[in-house]
């Protein structure tokens, strides 16, 4: 007569079983987790446009007219965002925010009589689209 012997470990139903509910886990989560990237990058270029607003007035008030490119304004913006004025003079100035991994979401704000862009409809609110 043969002891019985215990048998140890996983079968292969057990296995493939785990595999498949990770799976299904896997597809619920990543669309999600996608989605709240994208939430974050819309952040970050809506805050550097803030930023670089709170910077334009500093710089009019010692200037008296509105700084043409970031590099005047000594900003250092969100890592990969890319923040360009499109106008800047005495009587206002424009800009834009984009990020490459955001695309094609694009930020937009602008003050006084400058023109306004990229569907930003009220002077000094942020519009992305």
């Amino acid at each position: 007569m043969r002891p019985s012997r215990s048998r140890q470990g996983f079968t292969l139903i057990e296995l493939l079983i785990v595999v498949v509910i990770i799976g299904i886990l896997a597809a619920l989560a990543i669309p999600k987790f996608q989605s709240t990237k994208g939430k974050a990058y819309a952040a970050a270029l809506k805050s550097d446009l803030k930023n670089v607003a709170s910077m334009q007035e500093d710089y009019f008030y010692y200037n008296e007219t509105y700084a043409a490119n970031v590099g005047a304004l000594s900003f250092s913006s969100t890592n990969g965002v890319t923040i360009n004025i499109a106008e800047a003079d005495g009587r206002g100035w424009s800009a834009t925010s984009t990020h490459p991994a955001a695309f094609p979401l694009t930020c937009a704000v602008y003050y006084g009589q400058a023109a306004p862009l990229g569907g930003a409809t009220a002077e000094g609110v942020v519009h992305c689209q």
